[in-house]
C-alpha cells in the first residue's frame, strides 16, 4: 500500500490525554511514545501505518483544519470556534463520552427579569438608552458568540475578549454578562451568574474528528479502516449483551419463527441466523435483556445465560463507512 501513513493527533497531557489513551486502549489500540513524555510523536502497537502526534487541544484543531492530520481528538467547542465552516472541513466520527461541557450565555442572578435571549435584547436597548453604550459580553468564544447572538436577533453589544477567568468579569465591572464553558454550573453560581433558559450555545464533548482536506492515500484509508473497525466493535459490544437459551425444551426448538419475531420486536439479532450446539444465540440491546429473557421463557426456555462482550465485529464497519462517504474519491 502506497502513500502517506494515517496521522492521528491526540492530547499531549492532562486528563484529556489519559482519557484519549484509555479510549484507544479499550479498542485494542495502545498508544506508544518513542522516548517518553517529552516525545511528541508516537505509534499504535500493531498498526505500522499510523503515526501519532501529541499536541495541545488547540493545535489539534489547527492540524485538522489544515489537513496535516487525518484524525484528531478534541472538543467540539474548539472545533466550531476555530473553524469557520467546520461541517465542510471536518467530520465527527464518534463521540468519546468524556470532556463534556456546555458553552452558555450567563447573566447576573440579580437580573431577575432576564431569562431568555429575547430579554437580553431588551436589556441591550435599556443600557443604550441609560448609559449611551452597548451591552458588554466577556468571552473567549468570539465566533460562537457572534453567530449565536445574530441567530437570536441580539445586535447591540460588543465583545470584551477575555484572557483570564471569564466568570469574574461582571463582578469586576469589565462586562455585563459572559459567554463561557461550564460543566456543572457551580463556578457560575459561585460568581453570582445564571444561564439563560435558551442560552446554551453548544453541548460539547471530546470527539474523534476527521479532516476532509487531508491526503487520504490508500495507505491512510486502510489504516483508518482497521482502527475504526476495532473502535466500532468495542462501541457495539458496550451496548449489546449475548443471550444464549438452552434448547432442552422442545417448545423452543419448534418455535424458531416466534423466537425470530421476539428478537425483531426487541431489536435483537440472531448472528448469521444460526443456532449453536443446542442453543439459540441472540445479540440483544443491553436495555432489552430482561424482556428478551422473559419472552424466551414464555417460549419454553429453561436455562438462559447472558454475558457481556469485549468486541462485536459486524460485517459492516459503520464508522469507516460513514467517514468514507464524506471523503473525496481515492486517487487512481
Amino acid at each position: 500500500m502506497t502513500g502517506s501513513p494515517l496521522v492521528v493527533a491526540v492530547p499531549s497531557k492532562g486528563r484529556l490525554q489519559e482519557n484519549a489513551a484509555a479510549f484507544f486502549a479499550r479498542a485494542g489500540l495502545v498508544l506508544q511514545r518513542g522516548r517518553g513524555l517529552r516525545d511528541y510523536r508516537g505509534t499504535i502497537a500493531g498498526l505500522p501505518d499510523v503515526e501519532i502526534l501529541f499536541l495541545s487541544a488547540g493545535e489539534i484543531v489547527t492540524q485538522l483544519a489544515s489537513g496535516a492530520a487525518h484524525l484528531g481528538i478534541t472538543g467540539e467547542d474548539l472545533l466550531r470556534e476555530s473553524v469557520a465552516s467546520a461541517e465542510g472541513a471536518t467530520a465527527i466520527v464518534t463521540g468519546l463520552g468524556f470532556g463534556h461541557a456546555n458553552v452558555v450565555v450567563a447573566v447576573p442572578q440579580a437580573w431577575i427579569d432576564v431569562r431568555t435571549m429575547a430579554d437580553l435584547d431588551e436589556v441591550a436597548e435599556e443600557i443604550r438608552a441609560r448609559h449611551g453604550r452597548r451591552l458588554r459580553v466577556a468571552t473567549k468564544y468570539l465566533n460562537l458568540t457572534r453567530r449565536f447572538f445574530a441567530a437570536n436577533g441580539v445586535a447591540d453589544y460588543r465583545i470584551v475578549e477575555s484572557l483570564g477567568a471569564t466568570e469574574g468579569a461582571p463582578a469586576s465591572g469589565t462586562a455585563d454578562l459572559i459567554v463561557d464553558i461550564t460543566t456543572t454550573g457551580a463556578t457560575l453560581a459561585a460568581n453570582g451568574l445564571k444561564v439563560l433558559d435558551d442560552g446554551t450555545i453548544l453541548r460539547s464533548e471530546a470527539n474523534l474528528i476527521a479532516s476532509l482536506s487531508a491526503d487520504w492515500s490508500g495507505r491512510a484509508r486502510d489504516a483508518a479502516r482497521q482502527a475504526l473497525s476495532r473502535i466500532a466493535a468495542e462501541e457495539e459490544a458496550r451496548t449489546v449483551r449475548e443471550v444464549r437459551a438452552g434448547r432442552g425444551a422442545a417448545d423452543v426448538a419448534g418455535n424458531s419463527s416466534e423466537v425470530a419475531a421476539l428478537a425483531r420486536t426487541l431489536g435483537a439479532r440472531v448472528p448469521a441466523g444460526r443456532e449453536e450446539g443446542g442453543e439459540i444465540v441472540l445479540h440483544c440491546p443491553a436495555g432489552q435483556v430482561f424482556a428478551l429473557v422473559e419472552g424466551l421463557a414464555a417460549l419454553g426456555a429453561r436455562d438462559v445465560a447472558v454475558r457481556s462482550l469485549d468486541y462485536l465485529f459486524r460485517a459492516e464497519n459503520a464508522l469507516y463507512d460513514r467517514l468514507s462517504r464524506r471523503l473525496p474519491p481515492p486517487a487512481s
